[in-house]
């Protein structure tokens, strides 16, 4: 956002061509012009959102919505190469937008007014003044951009969140079965033929069945008392 400081001068173009000594655009200020920050963060949030916003938009067959490619390749350069997101200051020439953007200065321009009449960028004119072979003159200088909020964005709907899938009914198809309980699981082990270290590990994989957990306890205790200690498993 950008503030001005002072009442703003207007300086209108005089009616007689003789008079034309202010050679600055209509609505230029002298004023000084106060940038507010924008951290990079809130601008990173800015630019997916007015991405979201042109992707929701875009009409089948063509190639952008209501920010355009050109658009979003203006306002990413302007958000990532030219804004000092400490002190906010944004006032890029054309040609320096164009460069960085990879377009023409006149697809600039364009897209410019674009994502000023959406209510993603506005801008002052700024001016100077100057003695010139002894009069004072105006001379145009770059203009103070601001990157506005999407509370300002006309037409501006928040593209909703993906919503999380509902989980499925049991016994239909993504549904997880459920798990065997500590005894069934060590008791398919020993049909596999897998070691009483894995079977006593099943047994004591749940410490919520107290039958499973007691013969685990046994178990160990036998296995102690034959090998001097089985390691691996802890009941």
């Amino acid at each position: 956002m950008i503030a001005i400081k002072g009442k703003l001068p207007e300086f209108q173009l005089g009616a007689e061509p003789a008079r034309r000594v202010f050679p600055v655009w209509r609505g230029s200020v002298r004023a000084e012009v106060k940038f507010m920050p924008l951290p990079k963060k809130a601008a990173v949030r800015l630019w997916h959102r007015a991405r979201e916003w042109d992707r929701s938009t875009r009409a089948p067959g063509r190639h952008g919505g209501k920010v355009g490619r050109i658009g979003l390749l203006v306002l990413h350069s302007l958000l990532f190469d030219f804004l000092n997101h400490r002190t906010g200051q944004l006032d890029p020439s054309y040609e320096g937008i164009a460069k960085k953007a990879g377009v023409s200065r006149a697809s600039v321009g364009r897209a410019l007014a674009r994502l000023r009449r959406l209510g993603i960028l506005d801008w002052v004119r700024r001016c100077a003044g100057a003695l010139r072979d002894g009069r004072f003159v105006l001379a145009q200088e770059r203009n103070a951009y601001a990157v506005q909020g999407e509370g300002q964005w006309r037409g501006y709907r928040p593209v909703p969140a993906l919503a999380m899938p509902e989980r499925p009914e049991p016994g239909t198809w993504g549904a997880h079965p459920p798990l065997p309980s500590a005894l069934v699981q060590a008791a398919q082990d020993q049909r596999m033929g897998l070691s009483r270290a894995a079977v006593l590990t099943a047994l004591a994989s749940d410490p919520g069945d107290a039958l499973a957990a007691a013969l685990a306890r046994m178990g160990l205790a036998l296995a102690a008392r034959e090998t001097g200690g089985l390691s691996g498993v802890s009941a």
